[in-house]
């Protein structure tokens, strides 16, 4: 145990640190207005490590009594800029009482050792007493609470006065004492202590869990989820399906007493510093020179701008043959569209859906799992093994309260939610997420609980037809999905498996050639096929728009680290040409004027996806405005969607959709075709 001369030189120096390198922070404090609020400074671990890594080491080591010599030297630090302020700036600031240090670790050593950065289903006794890293996903926020924290004491026989700390692991209680622990010259010794009235501080406080990730768990290892508590400003900071990395001291409480079940304790994390990850789903890096080699590589293929996409699309599910449209509609759904606000202030999503009808064999899981890995936070499921609840949200009863519990689109809030087997699920369990793919919303009324939680989500789905398909009957006819769902999907593709010879040839050899080829093949030559890697690092530089086609330098305020950044303003938001509005009007106009089979699908959502897929094109190739080849792109992939075409003839089945030799000048024919069409009905 330390000597109070330990204790204080400790907090001296932890004061000289705050002073000299978060003064800003603590002048903001002493401008705020409110003097009972709790207030966070936000401490850079890897700074404290440079500048004392003695200090430093007895954080990580003891963080429970450091973190609170933290605290208290952070009130000390600021009332010197008060003093600091008052003296020369003239102005005078409030004093505050509670001031608490929050510790990023983002960057420092522990973010690089599994021993205090393990994951959450690797989280053992050893790691008790240590400053410990969490990484998951929020699955369930509870409701915020007051609890009692520090009092006051006095021993009746010396008078002496100190705090006594509440104990969470025992629900909340305060244990008194043996004899005074006063350090004067001589023992008091004292065993009789008396509360000290108007001494309680109190706190805000919550629990939630965290679980984490499946995407880097292996085949059947089920995901562990781990409590964590939130006391006072960081109380409501996060919401269910928020990716999190929680930094915080590992401990444990008496779990429930239920009669006849054994009481364990359960292990829980008290939160220190909360960041939340969402914005930074990816830990793919986009470098300024791998955007460089992106615009290298389009101007390589400046005067065969297709070529180019198709070298893109042909590392989408390397292992499918052909498909061409398909891939296409992956990558087009994947990028997405830019999200807007109507004149009435009505959101207009921006994300796209996608669903594939096929019968068995025609590779609709295999796109289903590629897309998962493309996608820097996805989420899994089946028909047969979701419901309504699953996919939505549940409402759970923990100690006596109600919370809500996120299902998979929520959890998938900001990335892809990947539905096989969509025939399976019930008809009452698919009209649950009508709202969540339109309005990219779900609100709950469950057990008393009435709120709205984000499902700003893509839906990939993948069916089989009911029974025979039958090309003459509507796809709601085939599908047994109902009209309004299926207007909510952007492209709807059709694989029919209609036995070709030749196409069967092909497959066949593609098959075998795939057994005997050798691993690492394709490295890094992008005229020719993109590997994994690399396509993910373009999707996530195309869709998160960043460094690309804007050197306006901003200024903002990062809440994680309580400091202003510069960065370069993105502005990938592609802006429709005067040429590509009339042709996505001309072609919505004659769509509605001819749909028989397709009344389903020819509403004006039809339009939205129109604009969408033609934003998501231009994204696609590297270009800020759309163009006429992105409109036309458009409308042959929502032309591969109908039952019946509106202008090209003959689509073909998407199954039997292969890549072309030379794809500009194919597409120079069907821009013709098309064109003429429109002008032929007096349209465009």
């Amino acid at each position: 145990m330390e000597t109070p001369t330990q204790t204080a030189e400790h907090i001296e120096s932890m004061t000289e640190f705050l002073v000299s390198q978060y003064s800003d922070q603590l002048r903001d404090i002493a401008l705020s207005s409110d003097p009972k609020l709790h207030y966070p400074l936000f401490l850079e671990f890897a700074e404290l490590v440079d500048d004392n890594p003695h200090l430093a080491r007895l954080v990580y080591s003891n963080p429970e009594q450091f973190l609170r010599l933290f605290d208290d030297s952070a009130v000390l630090a600021h009332k010197i800029a008060l003093e600091h302020m008052k003296k020369f700036e003239s102005k005078i600031g409030i004093e505050k009482r509670f001031i608490h240090v929050r510790i990023n670790t983002s960057g420092s050593p522990l973010e690089r050792s599994s021993d205090t950065f393990p994951s959450i289903g690797r989280v053992r006794v050893k790691h008790r007493g240590i400053l410990l890293m969490l990484k998951g996903t929020v699955i369930r926020s509870g409701a915020v609470k007051m609890y009692e924290g520090e009092r006051m004491f006095r021993c009746r026989k010396c008078k002496h006065m100190f705090p006594l700390f509440p104990e969470l692991e025992s629900i909340n209680s305060i244990v008194k004492p043996p004899f005074c622990p006063s350090q004067r010259s001589k023992s008091c010794e004292g065993t009789n202590f008396d509360h000290v009235d108007d001494t309680v501080t109190r706190h805000d406080y919550q629990e939630i869990k965290i679980q984490e990730n499946t995407q880097v768990l292996g085949v059947g290892v089920i995901p562990r989820s781990i409590l964590v508590v939130l006391k006072d400003d960081l109380v409501d900071n996060v919401k269910a399906g928020d990716d999190v990395v929680v930094s915080g001291i590992l401990t444990s409480k008496w779990s429930h007493d239920l009669k006849d079940v054994r009481c364990d304790l359960e292990p829980m994390v008290i939160a220190n510093h909360v960041r939340r990850t969402n914005e930074l789903k990816s830990e793919i890096d986009i470098s300024d020179e791998l955007i460089e080699k992106f615009k290298n590589f389009w101007s390589h293929f400046k005067d065969t701008p297709l070529k180019g996409r198709n070298a893109i699309l042909r590392g989408i599910c390397p292992q499918v043959v052909g498909l061409f449209t398909v891939k296409l509609a992956v990558a087009l759904t994947l990028i997405g569209g830019v999200q807007h606000v109507d004149a009435s202030g009505t959101k207009v999503r921006g994300e796209s859906h996608l669903l594939l009808i096929g019968d068995p064999g025609t590779g609709k899981s295999q796109f289903l799992k590629f897309a998962a890995k493309l996608s820097n936070r996805a989420v899994i499921t089946t028909g047969l093994g979701s419901t309504s609840a699953g996919l939505t949200v549940t409402a759970v009863k923990d100690g006596g309260e109600w919370m809500l519990e996120a299902g998979a689109l929520v959890l998938a809030d900001g990335g892809l939610c990947c539905i096989d087997e969509f025939d399976s699920m019930r008809e009452h369990d698919r009209a649950t997420i009508h709202e969540a793919m339109e309005q990219q919303s779900i609100s709950v009324a469950k057990a008393g609980l009435v709120t709205t939680l984000s499902t700003k989500t893509i839906v990939f789905g993948a069916t089989n037809p009911k029974g025979q398909y039958d090309p003459d009957q509507s796809l709601s006819v085939n599908t047994a999905l109902s009209g309004p769902l299926l207007s909510r999907f952007d492209i709807v593709l059709v694989l029919l498996d209609t036995k070709n010879p030749e196409w069967d040839k092909v497959v066949s050899s593609h098959i075998l050639a795939e057994v005997q080829m050798e691993e690492g093949r394709y490295v890094d030559d992008l005229t020719m096929i993109w590997p994994l890697p690399m396509l993910q690092r373009y999707h996530r530089c195309v869709h998160n728009s960043y460094k690309l086609f804007s050197s306006e330098m901003i200024y903002a305020f990062d809440h994680d680290r309580c400091r202003y950044i510069q960065f370069v303003k993105g502005n990938f938001r592609p802006v429709l040409s005067k040429e590509a509005e009339e042709i996505i009007s001309s072609y919505y106009r004659l769509q509605r004027r001819s749909s028989t089979h397709n009344a389903a699908r020819t509403t004006v959502r039809m339009l939205e996806s129109l604009i969408r897929l033609a934003q998501a094109h231009a994204r696609l190739m590297f270009r800020n405005e759309v163009m006429r080849l992105d409109a036309i792109t458009a409308i042959l992939c929502i032309e591969s969607s109908m039952t019946i075409s509106a202008i090209v003839d003959s689509m073909g089945n998407a199954l039997h959709s292969n890549f072309s030799e030379e794809p500009d000048q194919e597409y120079a024919k069907q821009e013709t075709l098309i064109l003429e069409k429109l002008r032929g009905d007096d349209i465009y």
